[in-house]
């Protein structure tokens, strides 16, 4: 499998890197995953609605509201490999104990609910989708991304994740960070991705996405992945 497209424009969000002139500076730098307290301000949200969006939603929304602007109407897709991992645990604690769940908070735990919230704050009708595919959820976004070319000349892609609670934490198989980056995708042949054996055994000390969004920031001619089961390559053209 192969698939070509560009990258019109795109936003970054991680705690201490929120301009692209940082984004930039951390990407040319040894690789560090970052980390911090902070949260995105999230300003663009009206303050009742901002207070409804909670810490994996401001990552993805705030992303999503600097890569689209004003624009409404274009395909989105929201990519996480682990979702709301810290709803989940609290939802499962209370299970545990015996106690009521909230309807509310079982329904915000889901993996489509960040892209169904921002759809709704935003009053934007177009297409939202959610994606997850372990290691390699970003490729599948983009994959999905390409697939909806024929019907929208732009695609914007949503990728975020976040620290795993410490209950889940020996489960993750790559390290944890909080960051969200958002890129519209538009035909074109700037970046290619296709399948590849690649080395299962490579590691590094950023979640896989991350190390994604370094390649794009960068100017190194190749990004290759791989695991059991599957190998990808990522190049740029010019």
């Amino acid at each position: 499998m192969r698939v070509d497209f560009s990258i019109s424009s795109w936003a970054a969000w991680a705690p201490g890197l929120t301009t692209p002139d940082q984004w930039r500076a951390w990407a040319g730098a040894p690789a560090v995953a970052p980390r911090g307290a902070e949260m995105p301000p999230l300003t663009e949200v009206p303050a009742m609605a901002r207070r409804r969006v909670e810490k994996m939603g401001r990552l993805a929304f705030q992303v999503a509201t600097w890569c689209q602007g004003e624009a409404r109407g274009a395909p989105l897709i929201f990519a996480s490999r682990h979702g709301d991992a810290g709803r989940s645990v609290e939802l499962l604690t209370m299970l545990s104990k015996g106690e009521s769940l909230s309807p509310t908070s079982f329904a915000l735990s889901v993996h489509n609910a960040i892209g169904a919230q921002y759809s709704i704050i935003r009053g934007d009708t177009a297409n939202v989708s959610a994606i997850s595919n372990g290691l390699f959820t970003v490729e599948a976004g983009v994959i999905e991304a390409v697939t909806q070319f024929p019907e929208s000349p732009d695609v914007t892609l949503v990728v975020y994740d976040a620290s795993p609670p410490p209950l889940y934490a020996r489960f993750f198989d790559e390290p944890g960070a909080d960051f969200a980056f958002a890129w519209r995708l538009t035909r074109g042949t700037d970046f290619c991705l296709e399948t590849d054996a690649g080395d299962p055994g490579s590691t590094s000390p950023l979640p896989h996405s991350l190390d994604v969004l370094r390649f794009f920031l960068g100017a190194a001619p190749s990004l290759r992945r791989a695991d059991a089961l599957a190998g990808w390559r990522w190049s740029r053209r010019g």
